[in-house]
Parts: structure tokens; sequence; C-alpha cells
């Protein structure tokens, strides 16, 4: 793996810079979430209204660019372990910064495929992979306190930059708003990358969590290689596991802007985000410190459940305080299953193949997140609301849960 700088930028010389490297993952988390995860479910809102594009033809297109995302990231992490992971995040840069602009440019519905495909190529080269594998590497000891505070980028990005976008495009519709999307995403990628992100510590000297690399020190990461891991029991669980917990998430999130706006006012719907985005910001943060403390597949079966139950109850309240407060409690588990993947992985197969055993399994449980906003989308249409789609999405979780009481430990003994 080849390194184009010995130093991060805002580091002072001599001390461990692996919390600003885990800044810089912070920052492109951020504006990857806020302009991609989260800016599907304004855009989806957006072209709805301007087109009069029904829900489920959108919530395809919705689905396509998690779908080509996904299988970009198999080659995200093949890349990672051959070069500098900021290569990568330039070239998504540059890439996301063209298609963002195009989507003003977006008129008929075969437009908006191209033009997803394009970002979700982008948004795939910068996304949770890339970052999750560069903190994987500066942290052992402290792996959960580092991706919770990185992972925290996802939904901070939801909280400060996604109203914002929301508001920018209701106010100029794509065609005004899209140059300046591509502006944000520009220098939003770029500059942290090139300022704070090194994708290794021992380029720099460093062992992870901070102790000096010794003299003469021979790299040997610790781990399961990917042909064995993906034989296992405990990778297919968690596997098939993350397609109803993904599926019912990304569904429920994508389609969450729509239903506020249906049920209040479009002011108060642009607040959803923020909600949801605040309650993943806060009780990640939690969760990264009272994580080590319990066994984590059993954490992963207490999280999957509750998530399953706010989102059957966001469907059925009318009533804008109680919608919120489930809305929040929706968002207390999102930020906490995001990272649990990675924790997850990284728990039982180690550092070696990290990045390729997390593609993979993230590909296979990209079925759900590609199905869950057609499945949503689709019932609405059915429907005329959104009481049952969020019923049949909240089950959904609930049997993902179920599904993980049968993975067995994450922990391995030595």
């Amino acid at each position: 793996m080849t390194t184009t700088t010995n130093r991060v930028y805002l580091a002072r010389q001599g001390t461990f810079p692996g919390w600003w490297v885990v800044g810089g993952c912070f920052a492109i988390l951020f504006f990857g979430s806020s302009l991609g995860f989260y800016g599907m479910g304004v855009y989806l809102n957006a072209f709805s209204k301007e087109f009069g594009w029904n829900i489920s033809s959108l919530s395809v297109a919705t689905t396509f660019f998690f779908l080509i995302g996904g299988l970009w990231n198999v080659v995200v992490a093949r890349l990672i372990t051959k070069f500098d992971v900021r290569y990568l995040m330039y070239g998504g840069a540059v890439v996301g910064a063209g298609s963002l602009y195009m989507m003003g440019h977006v008129s008929q519905k075969w437009h908006l495929f191209v033009v997803y495909a394009v970002f979700a190529v982008a948004w795939s080269s910068s996304g949770l992979t890339a970052a999750t594998t560069v903190v994987t590497r500066w942290f052992h000891v402290k792996r959960a306190s580092a991706i919770a505070a990185a992972s925290s980028g996802l939904s901070v990005g939801g909280i400060l930059l996604t109203p914002f976008i929301k508001k920018l495009i209701d106010d100029q519709q794509m065609s005004g708003a899209s140059i300046w999307l591509a502006l944000i995403w520009l220098f939003g990628m770029s500059v942290p990358a090139f300022l704070l992100i090194r994708p290794d510590p021992l380029a720099l000297n460093w062992m992870p969590d901070g102790e000096p690399k010794p003299e003469n020190h021979v790299q040997d990461l610790p781990g399961v290689p990917m042909a064995i891991a993906v034989r296992t029991k405990f990778f297919w669980i968690v596997t098939i596991g993350y397609i109803l917990v993904m599926g019912s998430q990304v569904g429920a999130i994508q389609q969450i802007v729509k239903l506020v706006e249906e049920r209040t006012t479009a002011g108060t719907a642009a607040l959803a985000t923020s909600v949801l985005s605040g309650a993943s910001v806060v009780f990640r943060l939690v969760g990264g410190k009272i994580i080590p403390k319990f066994p984590l597949a059993k954490f992963m079966v207490f999280i999957a459940a509750v998530q399953g139950s706010a989102i059957i109850l966001i469907g059925q309240m009318e009533n804008t305080i109680l919608l919120f407060v489930s809305i929040g409690l929706f968002g207390a588990m999102v930020g906490n299953v995001l990272m649990m993947q990675s924790l997850l992985i990284a728990q039982r197969f180690g550092v070696k193949d990290y990045a390729r055993i997390s593609a993979r399994s993230g590909l296979v449980s990209l079925t759900g997140t590609a199905i869950g906003p057609i499945l949503i989308g689709s019932i609405r249409d059915a429907s005329g609301n959104y009481t049952l789609p969020y019923l049949v999405a909240g089950c959904i979780s609930l049997c993902g849960a179920l599904l993980f009481t049968l993975s067995g430990p994450a922990e391995v003994e030595d």
C-alpha cells in the first residue's frame, strides 16, 4: 500500500494523530450522508413534486442507487488493500460533484437512473467501508468508541446539512440547487481527505491506539482470511439479518420526509431528518461507550427489536408530538444499527481482511437496502398512506432481531 505523505496536517508532530484521522472520517461521512444517504429522501420528494412521478417508480431509482453503490463497494474493498484510500476519495469527490450537478438537468426518468448510477459510485468510494476500514486500522482496543465517533458524521450530516439541502431545493428546485450541491460535495470530500485522513498508522510510525511503532516491527495484521470467514455460520446469520434490519431501516428513512410532510407541513417535515439524526448521534456515542460492556450479538438483537417497534409506531402516529417522539426512538437505534455491522465483523474476523469481508457482507445485505424503499413505496401507493407500509417494515426488523439470536457470540476466545 502506497502513501503520499507521512503526516496529518492538523496534528502536532510527535502526538498520536489517530483521533484526527477519526475526525477526517467523520467529515467524509458527514457530507456523504447528508448529500447521499439522507439526501436520497429529499431528492425523492423533490422529483415527486416537480414532475409528478409516483413514489414507487422513484423508489426503484433509489433502490438502483443503493444496488450500484453496493456492487462498487466490493471493488472499493479490493482497491483499499492495494492503494491509498485517499485516491478513491479524491476520485469520488470529482465524480460525485459532476453527478450532483447533472441532477439539475434531469427531465426524464431514465436520466435519473444514469445520474444515480454515477453518483452511487462516488458515494461508495467515500462511504462507510472506506471510513471504517481506516478506523479499524488505527484503533483496536478503542475501536467501538472510534467507530462511534467517526460514524456519527452520518447522523450529524442529517441534522445540520440535509435540512439546508431540502430548503435549498424547495426554494430553487433541483435545477437551481444542483450547482451548490456539487460544490459542497467537491470540497466536503476532498479537503478532509487531504488534511486529515491517512490509511495506516504503521506508515506514520505508530501502532494502533497510540503506541509508538517498535524498531524492526514486521506488520502482521491479525484476523481470519475472507475465504474462511464467508463459510462461517456467524457471517451468514449477520449478513441475512442485516438484509431484514437494514431493509426496514432504509425503507423507513427514505420515505420519512414525505410521511411527515403529508401529516404536518413542509416546514415541519424538514425537521424530521434533524430529529432522526440528532437521536442517532447522541445514542451512537452512548453506544460506543456501553457496547464494550455487553456481548455484541445480544446487543444487536436488542437494538433491532427496538428499531422495529419504533418504525411501527411512526406509521401509527398522527399527533405531531408523538410522531416526532417515535422518530426520535427510531433514530436512537439507527446509529447503533449502522455501526454494529462493522463492529460484529471486526470483532469476529479481525483486521486482516476486514474491508473485503465487510464489503461482501454489505453486498449481500444490500438486498434489503435495495428492496426496502421499493416495498414501502409500492405499499404506500397501493394503500394511499404510510400506516401499512411502516407496519410491514417494523415487522421485518423484528424478524431480523429474531434471526440474530441464532448467530452465536461475536467474541472469539484466544
